[in-house]
């Protein structure tokens, strides 16, 4: 089954309002992504997702569909469907990063490839490694302590069990902000933070020692990404585990982040690093240093949110129960564009079990939150 061609599609779907995620990084109110279908020589198609953000990944959704339909999809035009590893070779010498235009195409191939098995993806990957009730958190943007207080306590009587809160902007106003959460929602729901990278390393510290009181699971990317240092400097003097996300993009990032040892937590997922095979590889490679894994999220539509279920299924280093995953983004969006959602309910997400990704593109729907 080799493939035949690639077609794209930029569609934009507004977020919730009452859900709108603001963060160091500003305020994410509508979602671009690249939805694109995959066609075979055998009538069997697959779909993908790039789910691109400019300020957070480097992508936009015109450049993820035009380094798709200008340069991926024409070398990979007869390449074998199955043949995941050489395609990925492939999209390497075709281009230098663009990790979430790479993981739609291979996220399309391994859906293909499913539908021609009567397999869902995670059996491709090896098999399913834990339950596919996966337990998931839910991200609160940086309001007001009240407000975002207000939110956390609606997320938990939703069902989550881990509370995340954005931060970075300024440090008081955020261990103010923390501390109404920690307050919201009593000592049993997991609370972590999220920073995006916009704390100093003091400043980190310093919000760091006065949240720990607050018993916190995680601190995720305290400072920028390209400060490893200034992470492993954090990680030394906080008491609460470091996450790397912004910073651990490759297998050559995650290498540099375990060498210097800047974190006890990588943050992976397809879009991000490239494809399920790549975050895969970056769980084997933490898991060999000792430092678990667990997902992470660029606010996904369904297609990239089964793709991430069927990796944290089939991948031992996801600590998903120790560390509940933001596989949550459809819980975000007014529209969904596949027939039968993937399941988000009672703090969990169900990962498909159809064949491929266990989600159908309905492509009419899809159409009209097409932009140019």
């Amino acid at each position: 089954m080799k493939i035949t061609r690639i077609v794209t599609h930029v569609v934009e779907v507004p977020i919730i309002r009452d859900v709108m995620i603001t963060s160091s990084l500003g305020t994410h109110s509508v979602t671009r992504v690249v939805l694109l279908r995959l066609e075979t020589d055998e009538g069997i198609s697959g779909a993908g997702e790039a789910t691109v953000t400019p300020r957070w990944s480097g992508e936009t959704a015109w450049g993820a569909q035009a380094m798709i339909d200008r340069y991926l999809a024409p070398a990979l035009l007869g390449h074998p469907v199955r043949d995941i590893e050489g395609a990925l070779d492939v999209m390497e010498e075709a281009t230098f990063a663009n990790p979430f235009a790479r993981a739609a195409i291979e996220m399309a191939m391994l859906d293909a490839w499913g539908k021609a098995e009567g397999k869902p993806v995670y059996q491709l990957l090896g098999g399913g490694v834990r339950d596919r009730a996966i337990p998931i958190r839910f991200s609160l943007a940086a309001l007001s302590p009240e407000a975002t207080a207000a939110n956390a306590r609606r997320r938990v009587e939703w069902g989550h069990r881990t509370i995340k809160v954005k931060v970075g902007r300024d440090p008081r106003e955020d261990v103010e902000r923390v501390r109404a959460v920690r307050e919201a929602i009593g000592p049993d729901v997991l609370l972590t933070v999220d920073a995006n990278g916009g704390w100093s390393v003091e400043d980190a510290a310093w919000a760091l020692e006065q949240m720990r009181p607050l018993d916190l699971t995680l601190a995720e990317q305290p400072v920028r990404r390209e400060d490893l240092d200034g992470m492993a400097e954090v990680r030394r003097r906080a008491t609460v585990p470091i996450m790397a996300d912004e910073g651990v993009f490759t297998l050559w990032d995650a290498e540099q982040a375990l060498k210097k040892e800047a974190c006890d937590i990588i943050s992976v997922y397809p879009g991000k690093n490239g494809g399920i095979t790549l975050s895969k590889r970056i769980c084997e490679m933490a898991a060999e240093r000792g430092v678990a894994c667990a997902v992470g999220s660029n606010l996904e539509l369904d297609p990239g949110t089964a793709a991430m279920c069927h990796l944290t299924v089939a991948t031992e280093n996801i600590a998903a129960d120790r560390y509940h995953g933001d596989i949550l983004g459809t819980l975000y969006h007014e529209v969904s564009v596949v027939r039968e959602p993937v399941t988000l309910e009672a703090g969990f997400a169900r990962c498909p079990d159809g064949p491929g990704l266990g989600v159908e593109i309905d492509w009419e729907r899809a159409r009209s939150l097409e932009i140019a």
